[in-house]
């Protein structure tokens, strides 16, 4: 098949991929064969949920996946504790947003280095986050180390990011523009 022809629906269906809780589809393809015992990471790291349901004396030291965002859909604002690298494979640039130091940074995934697009970005631990494809479909990676779990996963509320965005740029911002980003779950 011509890569001028693949869409959104090849990938899906090629990879195997499920809807994602963030919006989009993802498959888990990696965990590293090696795990570290909770007591030997940082200590931000938990080993329950906040429900208390889920218990882990072990982590992987490693875990990727693929993930697919199709025109429309985002990723919406999360964090987690580990650092993540996105990696570009497949279809249109995707913006990467990051809030830092109270400001939105904007980072362009995609393979068209000369308009300032990387190949690759790195999400640094425990920083809100969200993306949205600039085209038809974006189809890319996400290496975790420590590994994934989602005993480390938030996902944001609009209080979260009020919170975390200092004056000046809120104000540069409507709210529906930052609801676009927030779960349906989690708008309180």
């Amino acid at each position: 098949m011509s890569k001028d022809l693949k869409n959104s629906k090849y990938w899906v269906n090629k990879l195997d991929l499920e809807s994602h809780i963030e919006g989009g589809y993802f498959k888990r393809i990696y965990e590293s064969s090696e795990r570290i015992h909770i007591s030997q990471l940082p200590e931000y790291f938990s080993n329950t949920n906040e429900n208390k349901k889920t218990s882990l004396e072990y982590r992987y030291l490693c875990t990727a996946i693929y993930y697919l965002l199709e025109k429309g859909q985002v990723s919406k604002f999360h964090r987690i504790k580990s650092d993540e690298t996105w990696h570009f494979y497949a279809g249109n640039s995707l913006n990467i947003y990051t809030i830092q130091d109270g400001k939105i940074i904007t980072n362009k995934l995609g393979n068209n280095l000369e308009e300032g697009e990387n190949f690759q970005i790195t999400v640094p631990k425990n920083t809100w986050f969200a993306a949205e494809p600039l085209g038809d479909y974006t189809l890319v990676g996400c290496t975790v180390s420590p590994g994934f779990e989602y005993v480390d996963f938030k996902m944001a509320t609009l209080e979260d990011l009020k919170n975390s965005i200092d004056e000046v740029n809120l104000s540069n911002l409507n709210e529906e523009t930052l609801l676009k980003f927030v779960s349906f779950d989690c708008k309180k």
